[in-house]
């Protein structure tokens, strides 16, 4: 199923909202059950991100295929990867 562009929009909303970096991950699962999500360490992801916030970094997965890899088009999207930035890295 592709994310389309109401879902991106509101999957930024929560992640740019004051109190983010309390965890929004399992708010995004709630909302967005049809979607893989996976969360781990900026450092763990060498692809650049679809969108970058304070303190995550967001990439899209494309899990078509037998492997799955991050894309940048939301329309390939079966899942996403939230990737946990500290305060003060450069991206």
């Amino acid at each position: 199923m592709a994310l389309t562009a109401e879902e991106v929009i509101e999957i930024e909303r929560l992640l740019a909202a004051d109190g983010a970096e309390m965890g929004p991950f399992v708010e995004l699962r709630r909302r967005f059950p049809q979607l893989a999500w996976v969360r781990c360490d900026a450092s763990d992801v060498a692809d650049q991100p679809f969108r970058q916030f304070p303190c995550f970094d967001l990439h899209l997965i494309d899990g078509s295929d037998h492997c799955v890899r991050i894309t940048a088009d939301p329309s390939l999207a079966t899942g996403v990867v939230l990737a946990r930035r500290n305060v003060g890295d450069e991206h």
